[in-house]
């Protein structure tokens, strides 16, 4: 009898999985639950959840390839098909930020690649559309899913193996209250906004995605004779607004350039900090802090001569990494950086600083599931904003449109400190925010925070909760990094789920524990930089390696499968590339 496998989600994650699990050598069924009537697309990328005018933050270059590269799929694209997109052949580079529901029909149509592959090697893919998954029950031995179909009615399945590629969770409905939106998307519903005072809360790429949704609702971007971008209000929309407002107040830089993949680090490595995590668990944070900064400095000496990073320490590293931008007006620091960016991406120069803390942000999450309760605090308090800020730079096009909105007179941001509140009171559209002894009224207001992690209790499973499963992550308790009578280090729950390494539900009953928790909402506590396709990917690799291994079907490269089958079958072009083998641009 074929293992049978249940992967519920079609977005990168479930996808990247199924890329892994279609390389077993003996044939397996696999059922893909989707919620969505198009499986394969994604809710980050999906039409129906984004404008089109939003932009992905993920460079081509960076995105793993699955069947093919994002580049080599649009080059086999007809002239018709990119004029739907918006991508003009010329504009087709290996550098290029694309709207995000262009990345949603690439991942559709690698999505449908691989269902073809893995059935003519014999698996059973059978792929359920607007089928969703409303509950899970571990059985001892198996596991079984109660699921809504298509028309209301519900039925039960029973898997060995249950992968949760769940990824974001959206409500349908986001306007709360009239004229208060708790996320961007569905962003079909930012469009129905007036023309009005709009506050936007958050200032990174998904706010600043709500922004131009709300944006070319009232308006249209341009190129102006010299070249520059420039925003034009529609007729009768005068009084659209919007102030962006974030605790800072900064807005994030621009896309740099760097050599990808990534040159290796010489001090702050993987095994410098495995060694840590292995025999030096005391005070581990801040030896890693010391691999950190020893790095930073040989990679960059000037910069860290410039924000004194000898002195710093874990508490006071993210002060100075802001400290400059946070004296500067937002709109001009934005506009030098981009001119700095676009400067440096013509030229191919990379600024080392910034490439350092961008290449040491995943070596340093190693360590993270081994912090201790205080130093897990300190780490995501203080130490973790580096990084996020690094890493979280956005298209240069993003940029251009604020400041094209911010000469058109139709932006302003607002730092609102560490204590400000948000009310819904005393207005009947909107909201107040109330910030050191200011008070400013929005006739609509969106929070675009994005999603945030999920915990234990936010499990969306009846049955897996009331079984006692789902606990929460656990890490050593402050200051007891000696063992108790029986021998174990002492620990203490903190947040997120308490997986172990192969995101598998760690729990004492005698129950199956095939079942993988690969939702990224639900990781991040302990792996803070897990977001995004490239983590997807990770995700994905682990997860079906560890069902194959557990069915004792160890697969071969999963990328020899693809170009022996593919190629001839599919046709695809010599350009096709696979892991390891993208090359610096």
């Amino acid at each position: 009898m074929n293992s049978k496998i249940a992967v519920i989600g079609s977005g990168p994650t479930g996808i990247y999985t199924l890329k892994g699990l279609i390389a077993a050598k003996k044939p397996v069924s696999i059922t893909v639950f989707e919620v969505e009537a198009d499986p394969g697309k994604g809710t980050p990328y999906h039409p129906d959840i984004n404008d089109r005018a939003m932009l992905s933050n993920i460079a081509s270059i960076e995105l793993p390839p699955i069947c093919e590269t994002l580049n080599a799929w649009l080059h086999r694209q007809s002239d018709a098909d990119l004029e739907r997109l918006g991508v003009p052949r010329d504009m087709i580079q290996e550098r290029e930020f694309y709207p995000r529901v262009v990345l949603g029909e690439f991942l559709q149509a690698q999505f449908e690649m691989l269902v073809k592959l893995g059935r003519d090697r014999g698996h059973l893919i059978d792929v359920k559309a607007r089928h969703r998954v409303s509950d899970i029950a571990l059985r001892t031995d198996e596991i079984a899913l109660t699921v809504t179909m298509p028309d209301g009615a519900r039925k039960d399945y029973v898997f060995d193996h249950v992968v949760m590629a769940t990824g974001h969770d959206w409500p349908e409905t986001t306007e709360i209250k009239p004229g208060y939106f708790m996320s961007p998307w569905p962003a079909p519903g930012l469009k129905t906004i007036a023309p009005g005072s709009v506050g936007i809360l958050g200032t990174s790429l998904s706010a600043i995605d709500a922004l131009i949704t709300v944006s070319t609702a009232h308006g249209a971007f341009y190129m102006d004779s010299g070249g520059l971008l420039q925003y034009q209000s529609a007729p009768d929309t005068e009084a659209f607004h919007t102030t962006m407002m974030s605790r800072k107040g900064l807005l994030p830089e621009a896309d740099f350039y760097c050599p990808i993949p990534y040159a290796p680090l010489t001090i702050c490595t993987e095994e410098a900090v495995d060694t840590l995590i292995a025999s030096d668990r005391a005070n581990l944070l801040d030896k890693v802090f010391e691999l950190f900064r020893s790095e930073l400095t040989a990679c960059d000496p000037a910069y860290a001569a410039k924000i004194g990073l000898s002195q710093l320490t874990v508490e006071t590293v993210a002060s100075a990494y802001f400290a400059e931008r946070e004296k500067a007006d937002p709109f001009v620091w934005a506009a030098q950086n981009l001119l700095e960016a676009e400067q440096n991406k013509a030229n191919r120069y990379t600024v080392q600083w910034r490439y350092a803390i961008l290449r040491m942000h995943e070596v340093i999450a190693r360590a993270v599931p081994s912090l201790d309760e205080t130093d897990l605090k300190r780490f995501h308090k203080y130490f973790k904003t580096v990084f996020i800020d690094d890493y979280a730079t956005v298209p240069h096009q993003s940029i251009q449109r604020l400041l094209a909105l911010r000469r058109a007179g139709k932006l302003d941001i607002v730092a609102l400190g560490s204590d400000s509140e948000i009310s819904t009171d005393g207005v009947d559209h909107g909201a107040v925010v109330k910030f050191d002894d200011q008070r400013l009224v929005f006739d609509a207001f969106i929070d675009a925070t994005g999603q945030a992690s999920l915990s234990a209790r936010d499990t969306p499973f009846p049955t897996l909760m009331s079984q006692g499963v789902v606990q929460k992550a656990k890490t050593v308790q402050d200051d007891t990094l000696m063992l108790n009578t029986a021998g174990t280090l002492e620990t203490v729950r903190t947040d997120g789920i308490d997986l172990d390494s192969a995101f598998r539900l760690r729990f004492e009953q005698n129950l199956s524990n095939k079942l993988y928790c690969a939702a990224i909402s639900f990781l991040l506590h302990k792996l803070p930089f897990v977001q995004g396709i490239t983590s997807a990917r990770d995700i994905g690799e682990v997860v079906s390696s560890a069902i194959l291994n557990d069915l004792d079907d160890a697969p071969k490269s999963v990328e020899s499968i693809l170009k022996a089958s593919l190629h001839p079958a599919e046709n695809l072009p010599s350009t096709l590339l696979f892991p390891g083998m993208v090359t610096a641009q």
